[in-house]
């Protein structure tokens, strides 16, 4: 059952990577383009390695990796030949109300020391800092839950690392509601995560967020937020409860 689900889950992934013309991705018949700006630090370690690896390799932009939070597994697959090129165990907390769930990229690389083990491979999470990294000490035993972040084996964290590149994307999949997989919470001015970026981006279409999409409940979101409210008779309140996710049209269906 797990292998058919990854499966099926990696076939969409791929479907969506090769027809998706937008924001992202370019589909030019053959290849896919990746279209983001790629911030590459020359005092990197990596740089050298990645442009020589990207010369000796057509297929390295095919690359993407997808994080599964309940089954603990973060799969390396190359999407143009639907072939899975890597699995490895994981630790993240599935509780984490900040739980970057969603398709990022990896927007930094750096080899670290201190705090994250020995590397660091840093997403594009506009509400915090998230990666995937390894463990604190090379001698640790084993993996340890992680908030938020990503974390790996130092060895299997050493591997990733020197196969992918910055402009990686990541799947970070969260069951079949994705950031409301445990059900609405009430969302207050202040808190942050995948479910307040799901609200602003609903907003956005509804025409009652101007603003950048970010997953910060902010300062700029409260008025808006008791607008919206009000334009359709509930109680006056900044919160985001389950009646305001049902009228802005985000329901959960069992």
């Amino acid at each position: 059952m797990k292998k058919w689900f990854l499966w099926t889950m990696i076939c969409l992934t791929c479907v969506t990577l090769l027809l998706y013309s937008g924001k992202f991705f370019t589909y030019t018949g053959n290849k896919v383009k990746l279209n983001i700006p790629i911030r590459i630090s020359q005092e990197n370690e990596y740089v050298a390695w990645e442009e020589q690896v990207i010369r000796d390799n057509p297929d390295y932009n095919a690359l993407a990796i997808f994080v599964d939070i309940y089954e603990n597994t973060l799969t390396l697959f190359d999407y143009e030949k639907n072939e899975i090129l890597r699995e490895y165990d994981i630790a993240i907390d599935s509780n984490s109300a900040a739980l970057p769930i969603g398709t990022w990229q990896v927007e930094a690389k750096g080899k670290w020391k201190d705090g994250f083990g020995p590397r660091w491979m840093g997403l594009n999470v506009p509400w915090g800092n998230y990666g995937i990294h390894g463990l604190t000490n090379a001698s640790d035993d084993g993996i340890v839950i992680a908030s938020g972040c990503i974390q790996m084996g130092n060895a299997d964290v050493e591997e990733l690392y020197s196969m992918i590149k910055v402009g990686t994307t990541v799947f970070v999949h969260g069951g079949v509601f994705g950031p409301f997989d445990h059900g609405f919470r009430t969302i207050k001015p202040g808190d942050r995560g995948a479910d307040v970026y799901a609200v602003q981006k609903q907003m956005k279409q509804a025409g009652y967020y101007p603003h950048e999409i970010d997953g910060i409940y902010g300062e700029n979101m409260k008025e808006l937020v008791k607008k919206f409210r009000k334009d359709n008779r509930m109680q006056e309140s900044y919160d985001i409860d389950e009646e305001f996710y049902n009228t802005l049209g985000i329901e959960l269906f069992e």
